[in-house]
């Protein structure tokens, strides 16, 4: 089998910026104009210790008009500054903000067209964490600090450029105690802080993973008693983040010896202006200049190492969000049925990057990108409305040397309608996958129509093909919402068609609200057989060709059993039906039964008439 790339929890740190500027590239003229204004303001923040130095030798040289010209000047910086500072904020925060949503909509999208084969070698809590808590981080990060990081790096630029003007000599001194010191600090915090923020993140991702996976299984951990035995592992996994973090607090340590240095800079400034001022080589108004800027410079390296923990914890997110948008990308991209994103709503995606797809649920494939098929044509933009569906020589294993599918070939013509019995084990569900394309086969082609599933267009296969799960899955809202969960969103008229068609209006009749009821987050409990009509309804508003239902009657009451039955055979008309069943009286129905056994096809004697259709 191919190896399934997957994601790294700690991912490479190395030119984040420059990897994640693809994505920020439609937003250039905002970014620019912020850093503009940003620059500005700032360039008015450093000029203020010069104004007041300016103040000072006028007011020693007894210069009252010199002084209210200072004070004139102070003021309007002071407002200027203000002025340019808000208008920055206001356009940083808005492309900032432009871009995280773009982001996260980018991230859902390519989770939802992600091969099944990838989403099921990774944790869900893993990829949940990637896709909200650490873009929340993100945008966190540039409505708040963002701006504070440009003013800080801003300022240590324009402030060395001042003090150079001032005194060179004063400014060698500050540069030869401050900036050795100042590096050493950085630079130990750098070697310290990338490891530990990445493994707080991995913990992190880990921790909630663990937390998901109580609340998706605690009916079966409370009948087997499983509680304790989970509760041991949630603990262990606890207690790997709290180190996690502990690590994480003791790099940020280090950035606190930074004020060490500052206080030695500030020393040698005082001694040295003051010899200077003294001997009559510079003004006192200068020494002003150099330890009012000086001060502000501290504050804002004072400042800066309180962003730096901050802004490392931003580069592991955003690393990690790249490394899932990369593990991510399809080959190729396909035209999408909605209207593109406007650049203004969202970044650029890179070239490979997929269009904006229409929603889906497990009753249809998600979007995968168009793979180049060797020995087969290129498929067109529509195939037949029915159509045979071929198995050759498919070959599948999820793991090296265990194939779980040995050259299984198999024809199932047009309208023909098929039980699909076998172990368990025998690779049922695996065949399923691969007939409706959520799986591709290591070896061999399944084709529809003449077409190998994998050249044809996600909408044509997902108009063409739809499974019904065993586990028919509900989202918050009403019952007309979750049976509107198709390609294209049908009409109130449609789902109410529909809902007559398969004869399911007593049903949706006596649920409280009908199909205004809410189902969903503890809402509007329904069984399971109910739950499958769901996923019935949802096929009858697809009209595919072929109808793939897994273990649709397992453990349910025979009455919703022979209303599902019944809803079934009006589906059927001249649809293809392949139905992996269990239960006797639903194989009874059937006109054609195959066996898997081992991983191949074990022919009954010979197919087996339905009793009855009607």
């Amino acid at each position: 089998m191919a190896e399934q790339p997957g994601l790294s929890e700690t991912p490479d740190q190395t030119a984040v910026p420059r990897r994640a500027w693809p994505y920020l590239r439609s937003e250039r003229r905002g970014i620019v104009l912020a850093l503009v204004s940003s620059a500005a303001a700032t360039a008015c923040t450093v000029a203020v210790p010069a104004v007041i130095g300016a103040g000072v030798d006028q007011l020693i040289e007894d210069d009252r008009d010199g002084l209210l010209t200072a004070a004139g000047v102070l003021v309007g910086l002071v407002v200027v500054r203000l002025v340019l500072f808000r208008q920055s904020e206001i356009w940083l925060t808005a492309v900032g903000e432009r871009v995280v949503r773009g982001l996260r909509e980018l991230a859902v999208r390519r989770l939802a067209q992600a091969p099944l084969r990838f989403l099921e070698a990774h944790r869900s809590g893993d990829l949940l964490r990637r896709t909200t808590t650490e873009i929340a981080d993100l945008a966190n990060f540039v409505r708040s600090q963002l701006p504070e990081v440009l003013a800080v790096l801003g300022y240590l630029l324009f402030t060395t450029v001042l003090l150079l003007s001032y005194s060179p000599l004063l400014t060698l001194a500050l540069l030869v105690v401050f900036v050795p010191g100042i590096v050493w600090v950085l630079r130990r915090f750098k070697r310290a802080a990338g490891p530990a923020f990445a493994a707080e993140a991995a913990a992190a991702g880990t921790v909630a993973a663990t937390y998901r996976e109580l609340v998706t299984a605690r009916e079966m951990l409370q009948t087997n008693n499983g509680v304790g035995g989970w509760r041991q592992r949630f603990l262990a996994d606890s207690e790997h983040r709290y180190q996690a973090a502990r690590r994480t607090q003791k790099s940020l340590f280090v950035i606190s010896l930074s004020r060490v240095v500052q206080g030695l800079t500030t020393v040698v400034l005082l001694l040295l202006g003051g010899w200077l001022a003294a001997d009559g080589r510079i003004s006192v108004g200068t020494v002003v200049v150099f330890i009012l800027a000086t001060r502000q410079l501290f504050d804002s390296a004072t400042q800066a190492s309180n962003l730096v923990g901050q802004l490392q914890l931003t580069k592991v997110g955003l690393a990690r969000l790249l490394d899932l948008l990369t593990m991510t990308t399809p080959h190729a991209t396909e035209p999408a049925p909605d209207a593109a994103p406007s650049e203004a709503a969202h970044p650029r995606e890179p070239t490979d990057a997929p269009p904006k797809r229409a929603p889906t649920d497990e009753a249809t494939p998600p979007d995968r990108p168009r793979q180049t098929v060797r020995g087969t044509a290129p498929a067109s933009s529509t195939t037949p409305e029915r159509g045979d569906l071929e198995v050759r020589d498919v070959r599948y294993s999820y793991v090296a040397d265990a194939e779980v599918l040995h050259g299984l070939s198999l024809s199932v013509p047009a309208g023909d309608r098929v039980a699909l019995i076998g172990p368990t084990g025998a690779g049922k569900t695996t065949l399923a996958k691969l007939i409706t394309g959520l799986y591709a086969p290591d070896a061999g082609s399944v084709s529809y129509a003449g077409v190998d599933l994998r050249a044809l267009p996600p909408g044509e296969l997902r108009r063409r093909i739809v499974l019904v799960p065993q586990r028919v899955h509900l989202i918050s809202g009403t019952l007309q919402d979750n049976l509107a969960l198709v390609p294209r969103r049908p009409t109130d008229d449609e789902v109410r068609q529909a809902v007559a068609r398969l004869d399911l209006e007593d049903w949706v009749a006596g649920l409280p609200d009908g199909l205004a009821t809410r189902l969903g987050g503890g809402e509007g409990r329904l069984s399971a057989g109910e739950v499958q009509l769901i996923g019935l309804v949802r096929a009858a508003l697809v009209d595919p060709a072929v109808l793939v239902l897994d273990e649709a009657t397992a453990d349910i009451d025979p009455r919703t059993a022979h209303k599902l039955e019944t809803a079934i055979d009006v589906l059927r008309t001249d649809r293809t039906l392949i139905v992996i069943a269990h239960r006797e009286t639903t194989i009874e129905r059937l006109p054609r039964v195959i066996r898997l056994e081992h991983g191949g096809l074990d022919p009954l004697p010979a197919p087996r008439i339905a009793r009855s259709w009607t």
